[in-house]
Parts: structure tokens; sequence; C-alpha cells
């Protein structure tokens, strides 16, 4: 027995769907850029998974969606239980609110370590003050081994308004890949490029956002935000454009507010797209008018492409944007504080360059994919090097 080859230890990421999004995207990027000698990776979606799940480039990734229904869905603990039990995994890595009950039926399975991340809160308790919800997530502590918030807001929300000990806590920042997240590099052929991705004679200025079209990114303020903007500038308007790239509920509501605002001309909506990189690279500011954040991926990104980033002061954002030098911050929910400060940028096309470059700089220095990927591979190894009930189980964790 002893001199049986330990199994490459298996961790089990829980997350509500598999579909285009911040969050999916730091999962893909940890599975693809943790050294497979290190760990192996299950995605259990209880709900569903999309086209997206092909950015999983690491081979031998298995993927289970549960169908979870709308409601409680409490046989989905069971069948949650069932396949942990197949599994035999030595991590269950849940993601945010809708999954944390789930460390219950982790830990009744046998799966040894328990971690919970939280990514951000959602629209309709953007502080994070919901008594139930709060009581929910105090009373699953003895279930979880760490909770990792992903900024210092967040960090400092589960300590002191939901009251979950410091010794559990575990800060991660979010990382990006900053290879293929650069500046000078490919751009996207859009409405205001050519087919080979370069500007036409008069290209016009691009204020771009790529997020999920719902309530919490609030695209709603930023279309009054750039009709007041376009409203600023008068017969020069035709020089702007505003792009909203991502699918989601609001779409059609927010084509008809950009067309009761009078700029649906000057409005593009590609949808959900593969080449965010790209897109990004083709415009002059990155806009964010969330009214609730962790630390935002597509903030991370665009800066890394040397975007500046005029955003809402939400959750973790004041971490990355510092306002006057890689970007301008103002009030969630305020188009006219939203357009001031884009027309800063309109108006001085050197500030742009300027905090263009301090953004990349700012991500280069604290915001790396290998940073974020390396702080996970630490924590899974010694939560699993620290568990008693680890030694009771044939997949020992690799050595830190």
């Amino acid at each position: 027995m002893k001199n049986r080859p330990a199994q490459v230890p298996l961790v089990v990421h829980l997350i509500y769907r598999l579909d285009f999004g911040g969050l999916e995207t730091l999962l893909v990027d940890c599975i693809n850029h943790m050294p497979p000698e290190r760990y192996r990776h299950a995605v259990v979606c209880l709900t569903d998974y999309t086209a997206f799940a092909d950015k999983i480039t690491r081979p031998g990734v298995a993927l289970y969606a549960l169908h979870k229904p709308p409601g409680l869905g409490l046989g989905i603990h069971a069948r949650l239980f069932k396949l942990l039990r197949e599994l035999r995994p030595s991590i269950l890595h849940t993601y945010n609110f809708a999954c944390a009950e789930y460390a219950v039926p982790a830990w009744a399975a046998g799966v040894p370590v328990r971690i919970h991340a939280e990514h951000g809160r959602d629209a309709s308790d953007p502080q994070g003050l919901n008594r139930k919800h709060n009581f929910l997530r105090r009373s699953l502590a003895p279930w979880i081994d760490r909770y990792v918030p992903v900024s210092h807001d967040l960090a400092r929300w589960l300590n002191g308004v939901v009251k979950i000990p410091a010794a559990k806590l575990e800060l991660i920042m979010n990382g990006v890949d900053t290879v293929r997240y650069a500046p000078q590099l490919a751009v996207a052929e859009t409405p205001w490029t050519g087919a080979s991705g370069q500007p036409g004679m008069a290209r016009p200025f691009v204020v771009g956002t790529v997020g999920r079209l719902q309530d919490v990114k609030d695209q709603a303020t930023l279309i009054e935000a750039f009709a007041l903007l376009c409203a600023r500038r008068g017969q020069a308007r035709d020089g702007l454009r505003l792009a909203i790239v991502g699918d989601g509920p609001l779409r059609e509501k927010l084509a008809r507010k950009a067309e009761q605002a009078g700029v649906a001309d000057l409005v593009w909506f590609p949808g959900a797209r593969n080449d965010i990189p790209e897109l990004m690279r083709s415009f002059d500011v990155f806009a964010l008018s969330s009214i609730a954040e962790g630390t935002p991926v597509t903030l991370l990104e665009a800066m890394a492409c040397g975007r500046p980033v005029v955003a809402t002061s939400v959750g973790g954002i004041p971490e990355v944007v510092r306002d006057g030098v890689n970007g301008a911050l103002v009030a969630a929910g305020n188009a006219q504080a939203l357009a001031d400060a884009l027309a800063g940028y309109v108006e001085d096309t050197a500030r742009v360059a300027s905090h263009g470059a301090a953004a990349r700089e700012q991500i280069e220095r604290h915001y790396s994919v290998a940073a974020m990927v390396g702080a996970y591979t630490a924590l899974y190894d010694q939560l699993c090097n620290s568990k008693t009930t680890f030694k009771e189980i044939t997949q020992p964790c690799a050595e830190s």
C-alpha cells in the first residue's frame, strides 16, 4: 500500500452557471494556469453550462450540470452528495452565495476541505445587509474551512457585518492574463474599424463596457450619461460611440433606453463575444457603472489593455482605480457625474494616454493571473496538509 503512487488530488469547483462573466473567467483562468501536476479539476454547475466551457483548455476537466430548478431545489443536495461520493475530491471550492450551502452535503460526503469564495454582492442587496442571508452565511461557517474574499471591501464586510472569524478569511485578489490582455496588439473588427481592425479616416472616441446586462451592472445609467455627454458635445456628438458588450435579461430594455435617449445610432450592442481583448483595445476609455462589485475582472482586463477607467466607487473598485492617476471614480447611479468624468477624457487625449499607461502598470504590479493562481495553489496546499481527516483518504494533496 505504501508503494502505490499517490493520485493528483481533485478540486471540484461548484458554480451556479458556467456562462460568460467575470467570475467564470477567473475560474477558467485558475484551471488553465494551475500546474497540472499539483491539482486536477472538475466543474459542477448547479444549473447548466454554455459554450463558455470551451475556454477550459486544460485536458481532462470533467463538466457536470445538475439542472437545478428555480426555488429551493432540495433534491440537488442529494444529487451533489452522490456525485461527490463518486468523485472523491480533496477540495470543494464554491463560488458566491447561491452555492455556499452546498458545503454541508460536501462535508457529509467526506470532502476534507471546503472553500467558499465571495466575488461580490447582489443588486438586491448591494451593501450586504440582508439579515436572513447573513445569518445563513454565518451558520455555514462550521462547514467551511476558509472564506475567500476578492477585495479588502468584501473582507471587511465578511468579518465586520457577517461576523465570519478573521482566522477563516483569506484575501486573494483577482488577476488577469497580462500577456493576452495587453496594449498594442490586434484590434477587433467593429463598426468604427475596418475588417483589419484599423480605424477609418475619422475614428470616433469610443467609450466601452463589458459585462452581463443585468441590474447590478446598471448599464442604464451609463446610457443616460452617454446621452448627456452627446448633448454636451453638440454637433460633435457624431464623433462619439458607446459599446455595451455582453448579453443578459436587460438587453432589449437597454436598447429601448438608448433609443428613447436619442443615441441609438451611436450605441452598439454586439452581445456576448469571444474576442474581448481585441474589443477592449478598440476602446478609448472603459466605463463601469455597477452599483455593487467585488474586484471586477473586466475592469482589470481593460486596465491591462492600457485603457483608463471611469467607474463607480463601489466594492473593491477604489482599491484598483486611483482617481486622477489611472482613471476616475464617481458615485453609483449619478449619470451627470459619470458624463462629466467621461468628458474629461474626450476633451484631453493626453490624459487618455497617461492614465492608460498607469492602468497597465497597476495591473502588472498587483493583479497578474500568476499571482492569483499561486495564492489559490498555496491555499489548497495549506488546508489539505492541515486537515487531520485528510490522512484518512486516498488522494493526498501536493506538498507545499
